[in-house]
């Protein structure tokens, strides 16, 4: 069901605030779904990665949802994307990825992959960064959970297929965390300087705990008020 939403407003000849995604998790989620979150100093030259999750089972519309997560600086070390299921062992999908040339949120577009989720299956997905292929134990790893339903009932719940600011608001309202996240990524990537994306995104990450990722979004947007 919709949450109210709530407008902030200033006072006559100041910026109008940007209207907050408020995000209601699912009535059955399963706790504790999220790896890491927590970003801590680096020492040296280790990366801090969050995977921008809730830290439950996210759900999605999509059949070829894209996956957000967090990298706290450059690193030249080999970055992995691994996607399993509820049901098997071995990994449905296991590539590495091009190390991002910098800091800031960066995504997994699941169709470039060619991997298609099917409805009604928990799926679990993780950013490793190997620090040394012979000692496992030593990865940088991130990750949380997925599920998808089936068309119908996402649309009885009040999911949505459109990219808009209102979209990324009814999503996270009906709890579609994914949707809500990569539609307001993507507006973020289309015009980096609207600082007003930026404050909603930090918003919507610190509904989940994910403050330092929240913090970092936000210097982003004072950054570029300057």
């Amino acid at each position: 069901m919709l949450i109210a939403l709530f407008v902030c407003s200033s006072e006559a000849g100041t910026d109008v605030q940007p209207e907050i995604p408020m995000y209601q998790a699912p009535q059955q989620v399963m706790p504790r779904a999220r790896i890491g979150g927590t970003l801590r100093g680096s020492e040296g030259e280790d990366p801090a990665i969050a995977a921008l999750v809730p830290d439950h089972v996210g759900i999605t519309v999509k059949q070829h949802p894209v996956l957000n997560w967090f990298l706290s600086k450059h690193t030249a070390l080999p970055i992995k994307f691994t996607l399993i299921d509820e049901r098997s062992i071995r990994a449905l999908v296991e590539r590495f990825i091009t190390p991002p040339n910098q800091a800031g949120v960066h995504a997994v577009n699941l169709e470039e992959l060619g991997f298609t989720l099917q409805a009604h299956i928990q799926y679990r997905w993780y950013i490793s960064v190997i620090k040394d292929e012979n000692s496992p134990s030593r990865d940088i790893v991130t990750g949380g959970m997925i599920e998808r339903c089936e068309f119908s009932e996402c649309m009885i719940l009040g999911a949505t297929t459109t990219c808009t600011q209102e979209a990324v608001r009814t999503s996270a309202a009906t709890g579609f965390w994914y949707d809500a996240m990569a539609c307001l990524c993507d507006l973020i990537a289309s015009d980096p300087g609207d600082t007003g994306l930026r404050k909603q995104r930090a918003a919507l990450l610190k509904q989940v705990g994910l403050h330092g990722v929240a913090e970092w979004d936000l210097a982003q947007a004072q950054a570029g008020r300057r």
